[in-house]
């Protein structure tokens, strides 16, 4: 198992996480080999557009080569752009995405399942403020306090 990181970028690589990429990639994908790419956004929409045949600069891709090697490109300058919204460093938020990455190279789809494998690699590889997770929701029982309408019209309270 390894992760084989590029950087395609003008950028000098700060996220410095090559162990915690190996570590989350072992953890989730034992035996598999990992290139790990960081490009600019203008790559990584001509990669969307080629490989997805989507119009827009994802903040990740991934994509199995065989059934043990897969590829995972980040794109940094959205990751700079989005990692705030997070609560998160750049470097914190890279290694999300690359979480979200390997959990589709393991044939993961978006989804509560997706979500909280995520939530607990987070809280075991990656430290950070609390905030909700890319696509999270923020109330678990948001019904807990509904009020039903009465037939005027003013709520009371459900029976």
């Amino acid at each position: 198992m390894s992760v084989d990181i590029k950087n395609l970028t003008r950028q000098h690589l700060k996220v410095g996480a090559g162990v915690a990429f190996s570590a989350i990639a072992s953890d989730v994908l034992p035996g598999w080999d990992i290139s790990l790419v960081f490009v600019g956004p203008t790559r990584a929409r001509d990669l969307n557009k080629q490989l997805r045949g989507k119009e827009y600069t994802p903040n990740v891709l991934s994509y199995a080569l065989d059934s043990t090697n897969g590829e995972i490109i980040i794109c940094l300058a959205e990751a700079q752009k989005q990692a705030p919204a997070y609560g998160m460093n750049e470097r914190q938020f890279v290694l999300y995405l690359f979480i979200h990455g390997v959990l589709h190279l393991k044939g993961w789809a978006h989804g509560a399942t997706m979500e909280q494998c995520e939530r607990k690699l987070v809280a075991k590889f990656v430290t950070r403020t609390v905030r909700p997770l890319p696509n999270e929701t923020t109330h678990s029982h948001r019904n807990r306090h509904r009020h039903v309408p009465s037939k005027d019209g003013r709520r009371r309270r459900a029976r």
